[in-house]
């Protein structure tokens, strides 16, 4: 699923080609996956956001569209046979790609997110200065859940997924089946910094794209930090530390990769 650098990197790239523009329809066939899409006929475009894992549409009229880009969503320029939506603009089309269909659109009034339960209660935004390293720290100590669970959860940190979560535990040289409260404050500070340093960097390169593909910028071009994975489906593969083999388990339902030597 894309995570905060994959939604932030094409947020950036839809930003030129939608700010100010009008938007004249969005066309599909799906009404149940996106909702209220005729609300956004002949609005203008004015401004392109983000939170956590959501991309917002800023529509005249105090209206606003909400994108989430579920597994395997994104927006491209050309039609593709996954091609599940068309935002028709009035200098072109852009096209939602969408191959296993769990991505959503809704058209709501600017900020009412009762239909979206999870946007509502986000987190702070990691590489925002509302993201905290004591608030960070009690959410951890509070808690009996596994450090990885933690941070799927959503609301210490928004936007965090399992390739980035992993990537942070591992830099941090904690565990992943950690429990919250066993953290220290030196290590919840390490892992503040780690989280914070993990996505910068990877916003800078684009985000990461799997063997799959699944995730590509609307250009088609490929993000570059899988490139740097430490861990992330490095399952048998030597520790770039030490040397061990990766190691996978899970936690929270979710593939969980790690070094058992550097993540004790």
């Amino acid at each position: 699923m894309p995570e905060l650098p994959e939604v932030e990197t094409t947020r950036r790239r839809l930003l030129p080609l939608l700010e100010g523009k009008r938007l004249l329809e969005v066309r599909h066939q799906d009404p149940l996956r996106y909702r209220h899409t005729e609300r956004a006929r002949e609005r203008a475009v004015e401004g392109v956001g983000r939170r956590g894992k959501f991309l917002l549409l800023a529509l005249s009229g105090g209206l606003e569209m909400v994108v989430h880009l579920g597994m395997t969503g994104g927006f491209r320029l050309e039609k593709t046979p996954h091609t599940r939506a068309e935002f028709l603009l009035e200098d072109g089309v852009l096209h939602f790609h969408d191959p296993r269909r769990f991505g959503r659109i809704w058209v709501v009034e600017r900020g009412a997110y009762g239909e979206i339960p999870l946007l509502a209660r986000l987190g702070p935004e990691p590489l925002s200065p509302e993201f905290r390293p004591e608030a960070f720290l009690l959410g951890l100590q509070k808690s009996r859940k596994p450090l990885k669970a933690l941070l799927l959860d959503q609301t210490l940190a928004a936007g965090v997924g399992n390739i980035y979560a992993d990537e942070a535990l591992f830099r941090a040289g904690l565990s992943p089946f950690r429990l919250g409260r066993e953290v220290s404050e030196e290590e919840a500070l390490r892992l503040f910094q780690a989280l914070r340093e993990v996505l910068a960097e990877a916003v800078a390169l684009g985000g990461s794209t799997l063997s799959d593909r699944t995730y590509q910028q609307p250009d088609g071009l490929p993000g570059g930090f899988q490139k740097r994975h430490a861990v992330y489906g490095r399952t048998g593969l030597p520790c770039p530390r030490c040397g061990a083999p990766i190691a996978k388990g899970v936690v929270a339902g979710r593939g969980t990769h790690h070094c058992p030597r550097c993540q004790r």
